[in-house]
Parts: C-alpha cells; structure tokens; sequence
C-alpha cells in the first residue's frame, strides 16, 4: 500500500523428445474464438461466504485484504483453488469468524468446497498464500502468512493437510504478508521468505487527522518490521536464520516478494517491494549471507530519489537478454515501475517509455503477474488495482476507491492498455489486492484469479486465448528441489529463443501456477527445450510437440510418454 504519508506530502505540497512426458488429460483443442475473460465465479461453485471487514474500529488491516491461490492438492492435473480469510480484525470474536477455504477443481469447470474434508482450520486473520513441497514427497504444501500468527500446512498425500507449524518452527508472530519458497543454498530443500509489514498494536494509541471523522492512520506513525528467513533443516523443522544472512538488520514495511537470479549467477535472491522506505533487494552470496544492495543497484527509489508505495511484484526477462527485469505495482499519486535489468547487477527504470507510467498516476495497483494471454510469445502484463482507503476522493477527485485493472497487451517495443476490449469483467472496478495466474481447464491459456477486500473473489476464464500455440512445461526435480523453483526453462522455436525462470512468491499475497505456460504463435512445433536446473544439471529435449502439456524430470534419460 502506498505509503499514505506521501498522499498526505503531496497534499500539503514431449513428447517426441527426451524428458518430456506429455500428460493426456492436458492436450488441449484448438479454440478459434475472439479473446474474452469471462467470469464464471458462481457457476465454477465458488460461493465462499465473505464478509466486509469494517467495522467502523477504523484498524489499518482494515484496509488491506488478503490473498489466495492456485494448487493442485490431489495431484490430478487440475489447479484447485485456496482463498486466505482476512474478514476480521484483532478484535472479533473466534466464534464468529471465518476460515480459510479450499476449493477442489472438478475438472469440468466447476469446483467444490472441501476445506473441512482437507482439515483445513485457519481462521486467523489471514493474509498471504504460499505453496510449496517443502519435504519433496510429491504433494504440494501451504504456507499461510497473517497478522500475529502464519501457518504451515504439510500434505499428506491422501487429499487432507496436517497444520505443522509448531513442528516445523514457522509461527512467525509478526504482521506477515508475502512469502516465497525457494531454495537459497541449492540443497535440494525449498526454504522460506517471509515478508513482515507494520509493528501494528490495535490497542495502541496513534493520532490520526486528515479524513473527517475517525479516519485510518497513515503509514509514517507505524513502525516497519524486519522480514524473516527460515532455513530448511530437511527433516521437516526450519531455522530462523534471519540474523545470521543480514535479513533482521533491515526494517522495512513489505508487502511483495519474488525470489529469484537477478544477476544469473546460480543463486536465487530476493527482492522485497515495500511500502513508503526504501524497496529491498537482498543479494545471495552464497556463503548463508545476503547485503542489502538495492540502492547500489538503482531500484530501491523513483527516479528522483523519492520513496513509494510499493505492494505487488514480479519479474520476467521481457527482452531476453537473460536478465530477470522487475515490475512493483505502486500507490496512488505516483506510479508503478518497471526495472530493466542491464545484466552488470543495476537497473534503470523504464515505466514510462514502456507506456506503463502515467496510465498508473491515479490507480493503486497490488497484485500483478506477467503472462502471455494471447499466447503470441510476447508476454504480457495484468495489474489487480483498488485504493484502500473509502474517501479518497474527497482528496484527490481523480482517485476513486473501486478502480478498474490493467491488462497490457505486449506490442514489442511496448505496452498498449487492452483491458476493456477482452471482456465485461475486465471493465468493471474492484476493490483489488491479491492476484494469481493460472489454466484452471489445461486448455492452455492462462485464467485470472482477482482476490479482493471487502467483496467476494472473481474467477475470470480466458476464453480464445489458445487461438495461437503454446506449451505448458511442468517441472519435477531430483537432485534439485522437488518444484524446480529456481530452474530455468529456454524453448527455441522459429529462429527466436524465449526463457522463464520458475519463481518464488510474486504478486501480492497470492500464488500462481506453477508450470511454466509458453506462447509460440504460430510456430507449429519446439525444436529445442533446455532446462537449466538449480543443482547445475542441463536438460535438453529436440523437437517437442505443442500444444499440450509435458512434465520433464531432472533424471529421465530417456524419452517417455503417457
């Protein structure tokens, strides 16, 4: 969230190829239609019963909403859903709060609510989605993040979660948001990022004035919080290793956080977008430590030196130079930012020239993710917008509270604002936080998850996105973690190479898909796939076939299909 103390400032001044296993279930038809997102939320049975959370205590979590996810639990090839509760404050009665939910994906476009079958419980105030097989059994597990408590859920396996959070010594106590599994040292084990926001007492008393009435108190009379690193033990428990990598020493306000090789050296860093100080970018030394280097590298600021808002995040090499560039979604009154990578370890922001600036001025923007909607191998970018605060307007008459989101549409050397031509819901205004990404039906274009606060979530189907071709990669690692976090994924198709680094985190508060979804136009086939896995083995598959979806493991040898 913005910090609101700059509002106040501003006021007063394959298949046929070795590795890749092409799965059935997820070879997809070719569908010829016009590109249109459509929302299917009631008819998919997603009636989660939501409620507003303000109750007139006027407590900043109020403001902020959380987030949710896809997962695929049961291991059946379909992307479930899991939305994070938040509709409660410190002060509401246990009785009567809600719990978090977990959605099983039917795999004919509907969905059913299976969170008490699951054992699923959370019923704190929730706010961040985590996924990760942190113990590499094959069975993806939850990780939870909210304020004053976060929860670590292990998968059994057997379609039900078993909350190991004692255990495993993950309850950070903290105002958790964002986290992000990755494996820091290349053991093989997912460790965990953990973003912390406020120190925030709800029976502290702050002075507050600038809305008549009682209004939200703004960022700067907040203190900030240090983040937390737990180390994987690989017995099932963690290690706070905070202090010991640099991490406790810096006291920041996150709310986005993605994990991964900014300077292509083999080691997955982290960058922590945070809200009104200075934007984190921790650099993996591989010795256990992590300096702080973002100023060093030019994206901790706005170009004048100015702080932001800072909330949603993501990353993706969009010129292919073999450098991850950042995107942090921002406050309102200022704008989003667009980091390109220059590969010698700094950045230089290019929003604007990019036409993703200005568009941004009056919008507050939280959850984000690229993605190739049109799969025509220009990866694009969808921005979840809606300011936190009711009568913002009162200030700031351009600035609504609901606010309608980005789809940006990647026309090569540039972004072009798409959103009201592929849908009605693409043109209505949310209260949006949380984001994720994801093919809901494997027919292979990618579908929208948009969490928001204080209304219900919204499951947008992408419907003729798959006009053109494409190849989804899911990874399995051996040697390597068992997701393949970390991993990077180079398709060669008519004459162009395209590469995806599988990240931890992204977004805000919220986890995507995490297979790897290629658009290739109109290239009919793969003719060269190359993995470069974070244990330093490469995998090569030659001509893969599209249009479905393979799994490729870090120890096959040999070609297989199913």
């Amino acid at each position: 969230m913005k910090t609101i103390l700059i509002a106040w400032l501003i006021l007063t001044i394959c298949v046929t190829c070795p590795f890749a296993k092409e799965d059935p279930r997820q070879t997809a038809k070719k569908d010829s239609r016009p590109i249109e997102f459509v929302d299917i939320t009631s008819s998919a049975g997603i009636k989660w019963g939501f409620r507003t959370l303000a109750p007139g205590t006027r407590y900043l979590i109020e403001t902020m909403g959380g987030g949710g996810g896809f997962i695929d639990y049961n291991g059946d090839g379909f992307l479930d859903i899991y939305l994070v509760c938040y509709s409660q404050t410190p002060q509401t009665d246990r009785q009567s709060r809600l719990k978090d939910v977990l959605y099983r994906n039917n795999g004919d476009g509907t969905f059913t609510d299976v969170t008490e079958s699951a054992g699923i419980s959370s019923s704190m105030l929730g706010m961040g989605l985590a996924v990760g097989d942190y113990n590499n059994d094959g069975w993806p597990d939850i990780y939870i993040t909210g304020y004053g408590a976060s929860k670590l859920y292990l998968n059994t396996g057997k379609g039900s979660f078993t909350d190991v959070t004692a255990r495993a010594g993950v309850d950070n106590k903290q105002w958790g948001t964002s986290a992000a599994f990755f494996d820091y040292d290349n053991d093989g084990y997912l460790d965990l990022f953990v973003c912390n926001y406020l120190s925030f007492d709800p029976d502290g008393k702050v002075a507050c004035d600038f809305f008549e009435g009682r209004p939200y108190c703004y960022l700067a009379r907040f203190k900030g919080s240090a983040s937390v690193l737990y180390h994987n033990n690989r017995d099932g428990t963690f290690t706070d290793v905070s202090e010991k990598a640099g991490i406790a020493e810096h006291i920041g306000k996150g709310l986005g956080v993605i994990a991964f090789d900014y300077n292509s050296d083999g080691k997955m860093d982290i960058f922590q977008a945070n809200d009104g100080v200075p934007n984190f970018l921790f650099r993996n030394n591989g010795d256990g430590t992590f300096p702080e280097v973002a100023l060093e590298a030019d994206c901790a600021l706005d170009p004048n030196g100015s702080v932001r808002g800072g909330m949603g995040v993501d990353a993706e090499d969009l010129d292919g130079d073999g450098y991850q560039d950042i995107f942090v979604t921002n406050f309102s009154q200022q704008t989003n930012a667009f980091w390109h990578n220059n590969g010698d370890g700094t950045f230089d922001e290019t929003t604007n020239e990019l036409g993703l600036g200005r568009i941004s001025y009056v919008m507050s923007g939280f959850g984000t993710r690229f993605f190739d909607y049109n799969n025509d191998g220009l990866v694009d970018l969808f921005v979840l917008n809606g300011h936190p605060f009711e009568p913002i307007n009162k200030v700031f008459p351009e600035t609504t509270y609901a606010e309608p989101p980005f789809l940006f549409e990647n026309i090569g050397k540039g972004f072009r604002e798409v959103a009201a031509l592929h849908g009605a819901p693409l043109k209505k205004s949310y209260l949006g936080r949380g984001l994720a990404v994801g093919d809901i039906d494997n027919d292979g274009d990618s579908d929208l998850l948009l969490l928001n606060a204080g209304e219900p979530p919204v499951l947008l189907r992408n419907d003729g996105g798959n006009k053109n071709h494409w190849l989804g990669v899911k990874l399995v690692g051996t040697k390597s973690n068992r997701d393949g976090i970390g991993a990077k994924v180079t398709i060669s198709a008519g004459g162009r190479q395209r590469s995806k680094e599988l990240l931890g985190g992204t977004s805000y508060c919220s986890a995507s898909d995490q297979r790897l979804l290629f658009g290739i136009g109109n290239n009919e086939k793969i003719d060269a796939l190359t993995v470069h896995w974070p244990s330093g083995q490469v995998t090569t598959s030659k001509d893969v076939a599209i249009d479905r979806y393979v799994t490729i493991r870090e120890d096959m040898s040999s070609p297989t299909r199913r």
